[in-house]
């Protein structure tokens, strides 16, 4: 590990054993699970609670890995249900969704902390997140929710860094955004759409992709993988296609410029 994140890290560590406890929002992904270890290290078991919502948008490899993720490290972890897709301002997919989202998630976590009192609601958002569009820091702000890994200035390539030197069986996880996140804005979210996505997404992890996207447009689906990645997935495009085409698309296209994070916010800057 590097001495600059060594010195991050020590601030972390201040950060956190200057509070009794936390409640962390638990995604399964590499941030949160992070932050939830780190908890779990400097506040104790006692004082680490983990809490992962089981929605219609997060993927069941996810919230396995989750599970998982918490017994190896005896982490303490609550599982509630959001149904933020019963919100319609949520599943009209404004360009804000992301804030109804975090606004149900943190909602709910008020609930959990009457049990954890003086335990503040922690999250993943790091350093790098407030370079792109995410409504749902708003949300953030609006319900307390702290983030210690921002606070902190630590930058995604810095958390793989952390985790990786912690041996966390996640460190070089993709990130792996909700599934509504593959819906254009303003295309209705369904719980059909979301089980096709997911339904497209495991089969291209069948393939050997592991970084993937499959877009729903309703009339087709557009898969992404890295720019790296195009050559093979062209190779076994046919049988890909086909496949994917089961599930319930009429047409399956590849998008030739690769995966892009945040591709869909790309109408919201024009």
């Amino acid at each position: 590990m590097i001495e600059e994140t060594k010195r991050k890290l020590d601030i972390l560590k201040d950060w956190f054993e200057g509070r009794k406890g936390s409640i962390v929002a638990f995604s399964g992904g590499i941030d949160s699970s992070l932050v939830l270890f780190l908890a779990r290290k400097w506040q104790g078991k006692e004082g680490a609670i983990g809490v992962i919502s089981n929605s219609e948008s997060l993927k069941s490899k996810d919230f396995e890995l989750a599970q998982s993720f918490s017994k190896q490290f005896d982490i303490h972890m609550e599982v509630i249900v959001t149904r933020e897709l019963e919100d319609d301002r949520y599943n009209e997919n404004p360009i804000d969704r992301c804030f109804f989202c975090k606004e149900h998630l943190y909602s709910d976590l008020q609930g959990i902390s009457e049990k954890y009192p003086g335990f503040p609601v922690l999250n993943g958002t790091n350093a790098d997140d407030y370079t792109d569009y995410r409504p749902g820091l708003k949300a953030a702000t609006k319900y307390e929710v702290l983030s210690p890994l921002a606070d902190c200035k630590i930058s995604k390539e810095e958390i793989r860094e952390i985790a990786r030197h912690y041996k966390l069986p996640n460190w070089d996880k993709p990130a792996s955004p909700c599934l509504s996140s593959r819906i254009p804005y303003n295309h209705k979210i369904t719980q059909k759409k979301l089980g096709e996505i997911e339904q497209a997404e495991d089969i291209l992890n069948t393939f050997g992709f592991n970084d993937v996207r499959v877009r729903h447009y309703g009339d087709h689906g557009k898969i992404e993988v890295p720019k790296e990645d195009l050559q093979k997935l062209l190779e076994v495009k046919a049988k890909v296609v086909d496949q994917i085409k089961e599930i319930g698309f009429e047409e399956v296209v590849i998008d030739e410029e690769g995966l892009v994070s945040g591709k869909m916010n790309r109408v919201i800057s024009k």
